[in-house]
């Protein structure tokens, strides 16, 4: 008699690299290059049943709401084909996301990484001035999907007159975020820098221009040639199609650098909830004149209004919150 046996082995790793139609997954110490099941694309849905019922028909197929179902930090569980290539049959759960709103005119999730420890918002001291509206971008961001948030101001060497950018560091600072001024060209700060990386999954995220591969080099040389190239590519594509990479640091733990970006729209981002994001806003919550149904704008007995009034809310970052409404 003969059977026919499957001989492809299941395994699991993680995604540490993605290109258009290829994901890169790592298992073993080895990479496989894989591709994706068309399962992964689709969402079976079923009706409304008892739950002890053991065939589920299968009512509808619908279309994920997301550019990709799989993302560079995702772990993921694939066929080994055994000649260097795969097929990625699963996406495990994630324990955190980083996503954006992505490019086109239906609303789509772009997640750009999974499985991450923190997000760092890299701004140049100078050239180019910092964006402190596209900052506030990112730590809104990484607030609703509750991750932890890092500010790093690069080209510190750069910076002329420093008021303006101290009283930001000040006042972000007072409101919790660890924000370290560095210079890839003078060694500040670098080993502060590499202490906050060290041992965590963490991805870059920030303007082009405003220093990242310097800052990369100095901390491992070479690291930021890697990621340089990796950037030049992606910006000849569409960003809805963004090539991401981990890439290990000799001191332990993961970086992923994003391509630069001159604006960021943070994803399923609910104006009604907005406040919340923002830490100095979130304990008046509720407690304006028209309570949860304030939109903390032109409201009469704006709890929120009121402290920016009497300078407890930065004006700025006041100014950037409703910019964000109205996005």
């Amino acid at each position: 008699m003969n059977v026919n046996t499957d001989v492809r082995s299941h395994e699991q790793g993680v995604v540490i690299k993605k290109t258009k139609g290829h994901y890169f997954v790592e298992s073993g110490g080895r990479q496989v290059m894989c591709e994706i099941s068309p399962r992964l694309r689709k969402v079976l849905v079923y009706p409304t049943a008892d739950p002890h019922s053991l065939r589920p028909v299968v009512q509808s197929v619908r279309e994920i709401e997301a550019v990709d179902p799989v993302a560079v930090g995702d772990q993921v569980r694939f066929i080994d084909e055994h000649d260097g290539r795969g097929l990625i049959l699963e996406v495990l759960p994630r324990r955190s996301r980083l996503s954006r709103l992505a490019a086109g005119p239906r609303p789509l999730e772009q997640v750009m990484v999974a499985n991450l420890d923190q997000v760092a918002a890299v701004m140049a001291a100078a050239q180019p001035e910092p964006k402190w509206n596209l900052l506030d971008r990112y730590l809104v961001s990484a607030e609703s999907l509750g991750l932890q948030a890092l500010i790093v101001i690069a080209k510190l060497d750069l910076l002329g007159d420093s008021r303006e950018l101290l009283a930001e560091v000040t006042n972000y600072r007072r409101l919790g975020y660890p924000v370290l001024l560095t210079s890839a060209v003078d060694g500040i700060g670098l080993e502060r820098l590499r202490s906050l990386l060290q041992g965590r999954i963490s991805v870059l995220v920030g303007k082009s221009g405003v220093g990242k591969s310097s800052l990369l080099n100095a901390l491992q040389p070479g690291l930021g040639l890697k990621v340089n190239a990796v950037s030049q590519a992606t910006s000849k594509g569409r960003h809805t199609t963004t090539h991401l990479e981990m890439f290990p640091l000799d001191f332990g733990g993961w970086i992923v650098d994003t391509p630069g970006m001159r604006e960021f729209g943070p994803w399923a981002l609910d104006g009604e909830d907005l406040a919340l994001y923002f830490p100095e806003m979130r304990p008046l919550v509720g407690t304006c004149k028209f309570g949860l149904d304030c939109r903390h704008a032109h409201e009469p007995g704006c709890a929120v209004v009121k402290a920016v009034e009497a300078g407890s809310i930065s004006e700025r970052r006041y100014e950037s919150y409703l910019k964000l409404r109205e996005a």
